[in-house]
C-alpha cells in the first residue's frame, strides 16, 4: 500500500514575521511501514476486551500523561503525587503543582467532549479553550488565560536553546499570530479532506502550533493536548494522551525535532517533516503496544480476582486466606513474606491463631496455585508468572 498526498503547501505573508509555510512536507515512503504498523496495533488495541476495564485504564492512562506532560514543562510532582492532586476537590487545592495537575485534567475533558462531538472541527476558539484550561489560576507576568501573545517593542520571545538545536524567534505580533492559527487551522481541514491519515495530521498540526507558539505560557501542554485531541476524534483511545510520557522519556529528541525541521524547511528540503512524524509514529507505536499488554495483564488480574471470589464463596478457602490473597494481589508488588507477617492486618487475622495454622493457610494457598512464594520469600499473585 502507498500513500501519496498532494503537498498542500500553503504560504501565510504576515504583517511584520514575514512569510510562513505550511507543508506536509513528509517522505511518505519511509513512514509507510511505520504508518502501518501503528494502524495494525490500533486495529488489535481496538479489539482487545477495553469494555471490562475502561475505567481503571482510562485513570492510569490520565495520571502518567499529565505526570509526563507536566514534567516536561519541569513539573515537580512524581505520578503518585500526580495522582493524588487529581483526587483532590478543586476548591481545596492551594499548591500551584496541584493546579498544573489539575488544569490538565480539564484540559483533557475538553479533548474527550471535542472526540464526543460528531459536528467538532478544529478551530482557533477551541485552541484558546484549552488554553484558558491548562493556566487556570497560575501565576504568570504576562500569561492571561485563553488570549493570545502579543510582545511589545521592549519584549521578546525565544524558543529553544542551543543544547536543543538552537533559539527560535517566533512571531511577536498579535494580528500575526491570529493569522498564523486561523491559516494552521483551515490547512488542517484541507488535508482532512484530501483523507490525510490523522496520523500524519496530528504530529503535524503539533509541530507547526509549536512554531507559532501563540501564548506567553503553556504552549508545549496545549500542543500535546491539541494533537491528542486530532487522534482522539479519528477513534484512537487512550494512545494519544500516553503519547506524552513517551515525549517525556525521549525528551531532549522531541525538543531537537522542532528546531531539525524549522531548520530543514529554511533550506528548501524536500521533505523537512519527515523526521517529526517518523519520531511521532514510533512514540504510538510503543504507546499502543504497552496499552495491549496492561490490558491483558489487567483482565487477567480481572479474571483472576473473579477466581478468588469464587473460591471463597463456595468455602475453598477461609476469611484469612481470602484476606491475605486479596492484599498480596493489590500490593502491585510481591511482597515479603517477613513483612507480610509483621503487617497489623496479618497480626490481626491471626492473633488468636497458632502458627501452625498459619503455616497451614499459606501452604493451602500455595497448593490451591492462589499464591506463588519465589526463592527471595517473596509472595506474588497466582496470576503472576515471575518464572
Amino acid at each position: 500500500m502507498t500513500f501519496s498526498f498532494q503537498e498542500h503547501l500553503v504560504r501565510i505573508e504576515t504583517d511584520r514575521f514575514g512569510p510562513f509555510d505550511l507543508q506536509i512536507g513528509c517522505d511518505m515512503q519511509t513512514v509507510e511501514t511505520l504508518l502501518l504498523r501503528v494502524n495494525d496495533a490500533q486495529q488489535r488495541f481496538r479489539n482487545s476486551p477495553l469494555s471490562h476495564i475502561a475505567n481503571h485504564l482510562e485513570k492510569e492512562v490520565t495520571v502518567s500523561s499529565i505526570f509526563g506532560t507536566n514534567s516536561i514543562e519541569g513539573g515537580a510532582l512524581s505520578e503518585t503525587e500526580t495522582q493524588s492532586a487529581l483526587e483532590l476537590d478543586p476548591s481545596k487545592i492551594q499548591d500551584i503543582e496541584q493546579r498544573r495537575a489539575l488544569n490538565l485534567k480539564q484540559a483533557y475533558d475538553l479533548s474527550r467532549q471535542a472526540a464526543s462531538d460528531p459536528e467538532w472541527q478544529l478551530d482557533v476558539k477551541f485552541i484558546q479553550a484549552l488554553h484558558a484550561a491548562v493556566t487556570d489560576q497560575l501565576p504568570h507576568e504576562r500569561n492571561q488565560p485563553g488570549v493570545l501573545r502579543n510582545n511589545s517593542k521592549s519584549i521578546t520571545t525565544y524558543v529553544g536553546d542551543q543544547a536543543h538545536g538552537g533559539r527560535y524567534k517566533p512571531p511577536q505580533y498579535d494580528k500575526d499570530i491570529i493569522k498564523m492559527l486561523e491559516a494552521l487551522v483551515c490547512w488542517h481541514q484541507q488535508l482532512k479532506d484530501q483523507q490525510v491519515p490523522v496520523l500524519i495530521r496530528a504530529p503535524l498540526v503539533h509541530l507547526y502550533y509549536e512554531l507559532v507558539h501563540p501564548f506567553w505560557d503553556g504552549n508545549g501542554r496545549v500542543g500535546r493536548v491539541l494533537e491528542a485531541t486530532l487522534l482522539q476524534v479519528e477513534g484512537f483511545q487512550y494512545a494519544p494522551f500516553a503519547q506524552a510520557h513517551y515525549y517525556f522519556e525521549n525528551i531532549d529528541k522531541y525538543f531537537a525535532l522542532f528546531n531539525l525541521c524549522r531548520k530543514r524547511a529554511m533550506k528548501k528540503h524536500p521533505f523537512p517533516n519527515t523526521a517529526f512524524v517518523e519520531f511521532f509514529l514510533q512514540g504510538m507505536l510503543i504507546s499502543l503496544n504497552k496499552l495491549h499488554d496492561r490490558v491483558n495483564n489487567l483482565i487477567k488480574f480481572l479474571l483472576f480476582e473473579m477466581e478468588i471470589k469464587r473460591r471463597y464463596d463456595q468455602k475453598q478457602i477461609n476469611t484469612r486466606q481470602y484476606a491475605i490473597v486479596s492484599q498480596v494481589l493489590n500490593a502491585g508488588l510481591p511482597i515479603l513474606l517477613s513483612d507480610l507477617r509483621q503487617a497489623p492486618w496479618y497480626l490481626a487475622l491471626y492473633e488468636k491463631r497458632t502458627d501452625k495454622t498459619r503455616q497451614r493457610d499459606l501452604i493451602g494457598l500455595q497448593e490451591l496455585k492462589l499464591v506463588k512464594l519465589d526463592n527471595q520469600k517473596r509472595l506474588w499473585p497466582g496470576c503472576f508468572d515471575f518464572e
